[in-house]
């Protein structure tokens, strides 16, 4: 990768050397991989990180005093604040790391939720959430006797800040919304939606899994109460996620586990662990390998400049949506431009496992089925769609080699 290399479509050409999978061979055929919203791939810097570590700093942390622990401790805390200098955080304190997005939701469901929301109560949640930011929430009005709401999308599943504020009443407790839509890409009003929430006493969970990878998240430019998000969908290591939280929020919220690491201190009786966040939230040794990946992914980002990420990823789903639309027969979902570097779609009469399976045969990945947010999907009155999207290392030429293997399944 060369440093400063921001246009589009350069900034793929630079970087593509960086990721050492894109020459693997698929029985001849090159890789063209557009299913980055399930997960992006690795490049060598990151690789190259986590290995130093291993190979140099490997130990656990806390309160070992030789020198490799130290190292080992040192690399956890650098790691926190890279993570706190990404989201614009106001203290490291505000970032706890979890294995994934999945388990930063559940966290503040089952940590946070159920002291806010009791009885009667409301959680309001958008209709186009992935189901790790529905399910949780599903359980705690459950078990706490409360009501899911929903704010609808429109008719092309896409929110506005009123849906959510029609459904705002005196009982709405929380707000969870996806920031970008893992099916259509459709980047959610988020600062809108927290500040009318805000307005009404509510507290703001965001589900950012697909948006960090392709834009400049602030934290607290967004006001987010709580933000989520995995590595392993920004060019970082798998079994990586973070939660950052308000520190407000963090120092009310209990811990889903207990043990090592998480607080200095426990006794035969009962009585508070006497842990202080983030760690009361990490309990047990730490993937401190994970967290040197996600900063070092962090570092990737930030050196190709986010904002150019961000125009590539777009400017690709719209070479995307053109061609698509181009093709006869073949239904583009959402209206938005410029979407958040994913595109999902039909073709009329073959089914989209069928329409992926044409697309592998090419060397082509794409993503098919309901993407994990079966009740969005359905109320498109659609059975699953096929999801191309985009990353750093895709061309204009793989979007074009996309849709010429497209047009050759609609001529068949």
């Amino acid at each position: 990768m060369t440093a400063g290399h921001t246009t589009f479509p350069d900034l793929a050409r630079d970087v593509r050397a960086d990721f050492p999978i894109l020459a693997a061979d698929l029985d001849g055929k090159p890789l063209v991989y557009l299913d980055n919203a399930a997960t992006t791939h690795i490049p060598h810097q990151v690789l190259d990180a986590i290995r130093a570590f291993y190979g140099n700093d490997n130990s656990n942390v806390g309160r070992g005093v030789h020198t490799l622990g130290m190292r080992a401790t040192g690399r956890l805390m650098r790691s926190r604040e890279r993570v706190r200098a990404f989201l614009n955080a106001a203290d490291a304190g505000e970032v706890v790391f979890t294995k994934s997005a999945t388990e930063s939701l559940n966290l503040v469901a089952r940590g946070f939720g159920t002291q806010v929301v009791s009885a009667g109560d409301e959680v309001l949640i958008s209709g186009l959430e992935h189901h790790s930011n529905l399910l949780p929430w599903r359980r705690l009005c459950a078990e706490t006797g409360a009501v899911l709401r929903i704010a609808a999308v429109d008719e092309h599943g896409e929110l506005s800040p009123d849906s959510f504020r029609a459904q705002i009443t005196e009982r709405t407790r929380l707000i969870a919304v996806a920031h970008v839509s893992n099916v259509q890409g459709t980047v959610n009003p988020v600062r809108e939606i927290a500040a009318e929430a805000h307005r009404h006493g509510v507290l703001v969970v965001v589900d950012g899994a697909q948006a960090v990878a392709h834009r400049t998240v602030d934290v607290r430019d967004l006001d987010a109460d709580f933000y989520g998000f995995s590595a392993h969908k920004m060019y970082g290591p798998q079994g990586t996620g973070v939660l950052y939280g308000k520190a407000e929020h963090l120092d009310r919220m209990e811990p889903l586990h207990l043990g090592g690491g998480m607080t200095p201190i426990a006794t035969y009786e009962d009585g508070p662990v006497g842990a202080r966040p983030p760690l009361k939230f990490e309990a047990g040794s730490p993937n401190v390998a994970g967290m040197v990946g996600i900063a070092a992914a962090m570092d990737y980002l930030d050196g190709l400049g986010r904002d150019a990420v961000g125009a590539h990823d777009s400017a690709l789903a719209a070479q995307a949506v053109e061609g698509l639309r181009a093709l006869d027969g073949v239904t583009v979902y959402g209206a938005q431009e410029p979407r958040g570097g994913i595109v999902s779609f039909n073709v009329d009469g073959v089914s989209p496992h069928d329409v992926g399976g044409h697309l592998n045969a090419s060397g082509i990945a794409t993503r098919t089925g309901a993407h994990c947010a079966f009740p969005f999907i359905s109320g498109l009155g659609i059975e699953g769609s096929v999801r191309a999207s985009f990353g750093v290392y895709n061309t204009p030429e793989e979007v074009e080699s996309f849709i010429k293997a497209l047009s050759a399944l609609e001529k068949g």
